[in-house]
């Protein structure tokens, strides 16, 4: 066989046998470098070669046009000038660092003119193109892509997700992009030449009663109503007369929500008017489809310095005080107050904190003497709770008891005071058993009967501390035991037939019904201290006020008819409990004889007799 495969064939054109010819033309450096400069100057895409400097060598015929002069007049020209890039753009140093061949590649978005004016948006790319450690000059690739149409798309597409569909406003995620733009920190916020800080105010609304629309007559015609308020709420954001030539943000925030943006307000006055217009706006019936609508709105203003206000704390402030405006009545506006804010926030914190602060021993019991009025012997002590709270120091009860109340924790405190102070009383028994014995009168509230085993809980604790039932005495509110019935009427009478005395405290500002109070398991009413206030002399020399002695009187008289005894509470001067006395009063307490004292105090008392006196006494006014 031969060297050759048979039946393979020579190229075309070559007689059998023969040497194919190469074609070197096309290899030659020099050719190559001729069809790159063509295709370069025939590309679509707009390029440029760039020195190391940034200024332009070449430009091909795209780039030229899109510029609107000659290639030749591009020679020279610094890129930077051409694309908009300035030393104080985030992107100038990426740039800079592909020049000097330190970054492999650079990419950014600009808007640019257009040489026939209008606007073109561009994708900006500069790559290296040769590698200076090699010994060749840093030059680099530019190319500009005009993506102007898909920019218009996305501008469209983000229209549509940052748009709420019904009332075409701005929703909440453009809403807070523009307030989170709105508090960003101006270059000139604190130039000399502002005559005071930058402030902000927002106008929060929420429409009343919107639920009841939509069910009644159906969600099209609720979202009728809202893009008919929408467009009120847009018309008085433009004509606002504190900031002419400009409109105020709005927003739908979600359901019946909308927020009026004030990004330079003039002050507080600004926005109470403003919020006022909205108001009126809003509150003119409307006319949906022959459907005559009208309904109202409440609105929480905020208004402030821009300088340390958050996004999300300007938004907690306008949620909180339009939650105001709707406990205080609905239809109306209010203004954020900083003072009612603390409270609420202080409110909170012990509410987050009441139900492990008895598991901590946080609380303490001090206890106030009842004074028997005739002779001003010591007959027993109320306890009375405080929190010593980690944070807020000392509280009284006023601070912290209605809330334990609402969520439910006043179970698990009273039962802690009710066992603590009847622990402490049989210990003032037992160290003390020549001295009198002194009853211990313990506040329940109406949830702790409700929703545990009272009477279960007491006869435990009774027999747990060893204290004779007869030195107990549980104090109610006159409006929770007034038309008690059922479990609570119940658990009083068997409190009471277990020999345990009960008590109706602040007697005279609840729901009196004093036909009922007969049928009562009730031995000892505690008469209101607004009534014994009104015995005393003020600093004005003022005489007391009759009208008062005469219901105290009446009372008094009537409890002891119905074989109870009467505690008057308040007591402060020595008239007051010589008048108190000659009623009938059986006991009293208050700072006259002594405010709420430590366990070692009353043993003190007990020790010296049990009678009062006036020393330990303190200013009105105190716990």
């Amino acid at each position: 066989m031969s060297g050759t495969s048979e039946g393979r064939r020579p190229p075309a054109g070559t007689s059998p046998g023969a040497t194919p010819t190469v074609d070197t033309e096309s290899h030659h450096p020099e050719t190559a470098l001729l069809a790159y400069r063509s295709a370069f100057r025939s590309a679509t895409f707009a390029m440029a070669v760039v020195d190391g400097s940034g200024a332009i060598l070449h430009a091909n015929e795209t780039l030229a046009r899109m510029a609107g002069t000659g290639t030749t007049d591009l020679a020279g020209v610094p890129v930077a000038g051409l694309v908009g890039l300035t030393p104080d753009d985030h992107a100038w140093r990426a740039y800079r660092e592909v020049l000097r061949g330190r970054r492999s590649r650079f990419r950014c978005t600009r808007r640019l003119k257009h040489r026939d004016g209008r606007p073109l948006w561009a994708e900006i790319t500069v790559v290296p193109m040769a590698d200076p450690s090699a010994g060749d000059p840093g030059r680099a690739l530019l190319t500009v892509a005009d993506i102007s149409d898909r920019h218009e798309l996305q501008q469209r597409l983000r229209h549509l997700q940052m748009h709420d569909a019904v009332t075409r406003l701005p929703n909440r995620t453009l809403f807070f992009e523009r307030l989170s733009a709105a508090l960003e920190l101006s270059p000139f916020q604190d130039s000399s030449l502002l005559p005071r800080p930058g402030r902000i105010g927002l106008c929060y609304l929420d429409l009343d009663g919107f639920k009841a629309v939509n069910d009644t007559l159906g969600h099209r015609a609720g979202d009728r109503l809202l893009a008919a308020v929408a467009g009120r709420l847009s018309d008085v954001a433009g004509r606002d007369p504190h900031h002419p030539g400009g409109s105020h943000f709005v927003a739908r925030l979600g359901g019946d929500e909308f927020a009026v943006l004030v990004e330079e307000s003039q002050g507080t006055e600004q926005l109470l008017d403003l919020a006022q217009a909205l108001l009126t706006a809003v509150q003119q019936p409307f006319d949906l489809a022959g459907q005559r609508l009208s309904v109202s709105a409440s609105i929480g203003v905020v208004e402030r310095a821009s300088a340390g206000t958050s996004p999300t704390g300007l938004m907690q402030a306008a949620d909180t005080t339009l939650y105001w405006a709707k406990a205080d009545g609905r239809a109306r506006w209010t203004l954020f107050d900083p003072e009612r804010n603390a409270h609420r926030m202080t409110r909170q914190a012990l509410s987050s904190t009441l139900r492990p602060a008895v598991d901590r021993g946080e609380f303490e019991l001090e206890y106030q003497p009842l004074v028997g009025m005739a002779d001003g012997v010591v007959r027993g002590v109320e306890a009375l709770v405080r929190w010593n709270h980690p944070q807020f120091g000392m509280l009284g009860p006023n601070r912290f008891v209605a809330i334990a109340e609402e969520d439910g924790s006043i179970v698990r405190l009273g039962r802690w005071v009710l066992r603590t102070a009847c622990r402490q009383a049989r210990r003032w028994q037992l160290d003390h058993p020549d001295g009198p014995a002194l009853f211990v009168s313990v506040n329940v509230a109406v949830r702790q009967v409700w929703d545990s085993d009272l009477v279960a809980e007491v006869g435990d604790i009774l027999a747990e501390t060893g204290l004779d039932p007869g030195l107990l005495q549980l104090e109610l509110t006159e409006s929770a035991v007034m038309g008690s019935a059922g479990r609570p009427l119940r658990a009083l009478q068997a409190l009471s037939d277990m020999g345990v005395r009960i008590a109706i405290d602040d007697f005279g500002t609840g729901y009196s019904n004093l036909a009922y109070l007969s049928r009562l398991p009730v031995s000892v009413l505690k008469l209101d201290g607004s009534f014994v206030r009104g015995f005393r002399y003020d600093d004005g020399g003022t005489h007391p006020s009759p009208a008062d002695e005469t219901i105290v009187e009446a009372l008094v008289e009537l409890a002891h008819r119905l074989g109870l005894t009467v505690t008057a509470e308040c007591v402060e001067t020595a008239e007051q409990a010589e008048r108190l006395r000659r009623i009938g009063c059986d006991t009293g307490q208050g700072w006259l004889y002594s405010r709420a004292v430590a366990p070692e105090r009353i043993s003190e008392l007990i020790g010296a007799g049990g009678v009062a006196s006036a020393g330990g006494a303190t200013a009105p006014g105190a716990p």
